[in-house]
């Protein structure tokens, strides 16, 4: 199993499809039980994310909205929401995607942290703000700022993720930096630009930025260049 260091003070991952039990169109690691892979295989690969992890893990199931869940035990099934967060040591969190945008939260003030799914409707709607209200909340006092740290993982970049030009004035209408073209001058959307954008503004520093792209890039799941496909996922544990 090959993963990509998510650069934060934490153990902290994003995954690949290299290495798991799933046979093609799933090949190989796929970490999502929604997609019709063989549920045998998909448990195998969280088995081996856990190991690798050190912990059991909670993996997100999205609904493409702004729904928080905190997570309280190791390994607890977590509600649909696209963001869990925790400040419960040795429990850890996973976001999956597969173009959607992976991001993983630490907050040194009190050592929770979040996993968050950011597809273009979450990030539209505030998913981005209520994960991170939600880590501010479990301070228990006063806010403290420049505590945030976060790790955007592998998604589908501004070159490739083509849309009508009405949807692209919507979203850049509240996320201006998410304006983006095609290489062929199609109107287009930069998702990963949008949330790192937001998180500075939301004061997180440092954020560590992945520049794959997970439509060019082979090795990652994309449900946009292959349509039946696996996930990724981005999984952080608290200390």
């Amino acid at each position: 199993m090959r993963v990509i260091d998510a650069g934060l003070d934490v153990r902290a991952f994003f995954t690949t499809r290299d290495g798991g039990a799933s046979a093609p169109p799933f090949a190989g690691l796929n970490l999502a039980t929604h997609v019709g892979d063989d549920p045998a295989a998909v448990a195998s690969n969280r088995d081996a994310v856990a190991r690798h992890a050190g912990a059991p893990v909670t993996f997100l199931t999205a609904e493409h909205g702004i729904a928080v869940a905190h997570i309280t035990e190791p390994g607890q099934v977590g509600p649909t929401a696209d963001a869990l967060v925790t400040n419960v040591p040795g429990v850890a969190l996973a976001a999956i995607a597969a173009d959607c945008v992976p991001i993983l939260l630490h907050d040194a003030a009190s050592g929770a942290v979040a996993a968050v799914h950011a597809g273009r409707e979450g990030l539209f709607a505030g998913v981005i703000d209520a994960a991170v209200a939600a880590l501010i909340d479990l301070r228990g006092g006063p806010r403290v700022t420049g505590k945030l740290s976060a790790s955007i993982g592998p998604a589908v970049c501004g070159r490739c993720y083509e849309v009508p030009a009405q949807l692209r004035a919507r979203v850049a209408a509240r996320h201006p930096s998410a304006l983006s073209s095609t290489r062929i001058g199609t109107p287009a959307l930069d998702l990963p630009r949008a949330v790192e954008t937001r998180l500075a503004e939301l004061g997180c520093h440092p954020i560590v930025r992945s520049r794959l792209c997970t439509v060019e890039n082979e090795n990652l799941f994309s449900h946009r260049r292959d349509g039946v496909t696996g996930r990724i996922a981005g999984v952080i544990v608290c200390p």
